[in-house]
């Protein structure tokens, strides 16, 4: 029987979307996930890969406003989205943002595999809660996974940009 759907590889799906202030126009595999696309198609290696299930947390940004694990959607969902990767949370300038900051401050990071998805939960939070509770970050964080740190360095950084965002401190 003769397989009327082409060959793995060969569909491509044109898609628009704005990746950390920048906008792209780029045919992407169907079955391409979004992860996959920030590293290989836009060498935005910051998003790590780490069990492609959406449980460690490793692969979230942020796609218009809400922390997404990039190994869930496929590149072709995020047509027209607006996403932010850990390399887009810095300014312009090259302005840390103020949850980067905190992490280096409070030492919130220890072997990093983990920090970018921590990073980007934790801004997408901050950005709807800028005076949270501590076991408020603890719930934000409660779908990343991290084996060094033991989450208490996390969730002080949390809470100190936090203060930072409020103005204070």
């Amino acid at each position: 029987m003769h397989d009327p759907t082409p060959e793995a590889g060969k569909a491509r799906h044109a898609i628009s979307l704005t990746v950390n202030g920048t906008a792209h126009a780029v045919d992407v595999d169907p079955r391409q996930h979004l992860g996959d696309f920030l590293r290989q198609t836009l060498q935005l290696t910051g998003t790590h890969l780490g069990c492609e299930h959406g449980v460690c947390g490793a692969c979230t940004v942020i796609v218009d406003g809400a922390p997404v694990r990039a190994c869930l959607i496929l590149a072709v969902q995020a047509d027209g989205a607006s996403v932010t990767t850990v390399e887009g949370l810095a300014g312009k300038e090259g302005a840390l943002h103020p949850i980067q900051s905190a992490f280096r401050a409070h030492h919130g990071l220890q072997c990093g595999f983990c920090t970018p998805g921590m990073l980007t939960t934790l801004a997408a939070f901050l950005a709807d809660n800028t005076s949270p509770t501590e076991a408020e970050v603890r719930e934000a964080i409660s779908g990343n996974l991290c084996r060094c740190t033991g989450y208490q360095t996390i969730v002080e950084a949390a809470l100190s940009a936090a203060q930072t965002l409020r103005g204070e401190g």
